[in-house]
């Protein structure tokens, strides 16, 4: 059974799939491990690391040839996996709906392509859960990203030439990341509050010590759509969020945004009219900037000012921490292939039929075979 692990080739990524602890483990499952030279080199792990836990190194091809499973942080090109062999498993975050024509690729080679994105909020999935693990820490670093942008200092201060008050922090979405942004920016002193379209959230935001921002004149909507991500609302629950936002954000520092929803572009929750009133010097993260931003006038991977008010689009916010975010998405990916390890069979075996297969595998057998794809 032999395991590969790619070199990201993506701008930007500086991520890798496989730790040094996640290389032992597998060996230790019976794995034979094959990492491509370099790939963790910008994560801070040399190839001596990796060689150290059983892992022998080489180029793509090398690694790639007779491999029964791939691993990667992004979706490959499929021109760069020439020699795969069919019915080799591809496992990454292969972002389906964004890169369709790629997936349809991945069935040409006739690989199986399984999306880590893809999988069910379950109880047993968690610890398999990239979405969390990234967006934990994606949430950490877009306030220490708003607090450098920030011309002031977050906590309140009292000296002897008199008080600084505390900036006001609003995050706008309450999923993992809008949580870990709550926790963080209280950590370093802001006055924070946060909203959310799903109702159960609030208590959430209560016993993180925030105030929850609410609409409470709509009854009946509770925003939660399957896997508890958040779904589209009604016209009449958008405008009077609108309103209470509009209220609201004139009065804030920092804001950031987390809102997505899956398979489809970022609902808009600031318009420029909105940025306007804010203060000038104020600072917003929009953390979908990559997904058609949830603020008007962000760009991806850009900081722009309008109306003196300074929104970061932030881009691929895990591979700023590439350490970190790789030894997590390891892990995802070692929990969810031992989860499955068949001791007989010395391999990983996924049953047809399980919920966790059914929702991850996008191709088989030369197909498009996943029904989120199929019906989009």
């Amino acid at each position: 059974m032999k395991i590969a692990v790619l070199k990201e080739l993506a701008n930007g990524e500086a991520r890798v799939s496989a730790s040094p602890e996640t290389v032992k483990k597998f060996v230790a499952l019976g794995a034979t491990m094959a990492v491509e030279k370099g790939a963790g080199v910008s994560a801070s792990v040399a190839d001596a690391d990796y060689q150290e836990m059983g892992a022998t190194m080489g180029t793509r091809q090398a690694v790639l040839k007779d491999a029964d499973i791939v691993l990667a942080v992004q979706g490959p090109d499929p021109q760069s996996l020439k020699g795969i062999k069919k019915g080799a498993w591809l496992i990454a975050s292969l972002n389906p709906f964004g890169e369709r024509k790629r997936v349809d690729d991945y069935a040409k080679l006739g690989i199986d392509a399984l999306a880590m994105e893809f999988m069910p909020r379950i109880t047993r999935a968690q610890s398999m859960d990239i979405l969390s693990s990234q967006s934990n820490l994606s949430g950490y670093k877009a306030v220490l990203l708003a607090a450098n942008e920030y011309g002031r200092v977050f906590p309140m201060m009292m000296t002897a030439a008199g008080t600084v008050s505390a900036a006001r922090c609003f995050v706008m979405g309450v999923g993992v990341a809008g949580l870990q942004a709550i926790a963080t920016a209280r950590r370093l002193g802001a006055q924070v509050s946060a909203t959310d379209v799903r109702s159960a959230t609030k208590e959430q935001i209560q016993s993180l010590g925030a105030k929850p921002i609410f609409v409470e004149s709509v009854e009946g909507i509770e925003g939660e759509g399957s896997g508890g991500y958040a779904t589209e609302m009604s016209e009449e629950y958008q405008k009077a969020q609108a309103e209470l936002v509009s209220s609201h954000i004139a009065k804030q520092d920092i804001v950031i945004t987390t809102a997505l929803i899956p398979g489809r572009a970022a609902p808009r929750l600031i318009s420029d009219a909105q940025i306007a009133t804010m203060r000038t010097g104020s600072v917003i993260v929009d953390l979908a900037a990559e997904q058609g931003g949830n603020v008007e006038g962000a760009v991806a991977g850009q900081v722009v000012e309008k109306h003196g008010v300074k929104i970061i689009g932030a881009s691929n916010i895990p591979a700023m921490m590439a350490a970190d975010s790789s030894a997590l998405f390891a892990r995802n990916l070692y929990n969810f292939l031992s989860a499955y390890w068949d001791e007989e069979a010395k391999r990983p075996v996924l049953p047809d039929d399980d919920e966790v297969t059914i929702g991850i595998r996008l191709t088989r057998d030369g197909k498009v075979v996943n029904e989120r794809l199929l019906a989009n």
